[in-house]
């Protein structure tokens, strides 16, 4: 089966991303488990090529290339013009480039009332206005949290994600709303 193939920069969104492409994909493309990549190599000259050609002989049938960075405090479209370019010249797949502003997190801030009483989410917690703009989006998800919890990227993002309101995100996150526009596309691209 043809697979959709991720490259992220954390170990929270290599179980995260997969969870949330499978909602936004058709089931006769499968996700592939992600390809980790570090933020600080992945902007390097040739460390995203050498990913995206590793992760390609790694992974069974590829189909698409989603590379699916944080933008941090970079300007998210400056880098992703730069990763777009190198992307293109990487891969004859199908590609995109999808930078979350500031950070993955912001999406799940962006639909938190669909989080509500979801790994510890407070049961009157409500997004925030400008998602995309905040930091510390980890932070703000801990603040949300009854019992003392605290949020923990590798234990509570894959879960959030499974029930985060799609909609919602993308109503009120533009680089989410991006994230579904170019994974449509791809799927469209591969002829699904």
């Amino acid at each position: 089966m043809p697979s959709l193939i991720a490259l992220v920069e954390g170990k929270g969104e290599v179980e995260a991303v997969p969870v949330l492409l499978r909602r936004l994909v058709p089931p006769i493309l499968s996700v592939a488990r992600p390809f980790l990549v570090k933020r600080n190599k992945v902007v390097r000259p040739g460390e995203l090529e050498r990913a995206i050609q590793q992760a390609q002989s790694d992974r069974a049938d590829p189909a698409a290339i989603l590379v699916l960075l944080d933008a941090d405090d970079d300007d998210p479209n400056v880098l992703r013009t730069q990763l777009e370019d190198r992307t293109r010249l990487s891969t004859t797949l199908p590609h995109s480039v999808v930078i979350a502003s500031r950070e993955y997190e912001c999406w799940l801030l962006a639909a938190k009332e669909s989080l509500r009483g979801r790994r510890g989410i407070r049961p009157d917690a409500v997004a925030p206005p400008n998602p995309d703009a905040l930091r510390d989006g980890k932070g703000r998800l801990s603040n949300n949290m009854t019992g003392g919890r605290r949020y923990l990227e590798v234990d509570d993002q894959a879960a959030l994600s499974a029930s985060l309101d799609l909609n919602l995100a993308a109503g009120r996150s533009p680089s989410f709303d991006r994230l579904r526009t170019e994974v449509a596309r791809l799927v469209t691209e591969c002829g699904l």
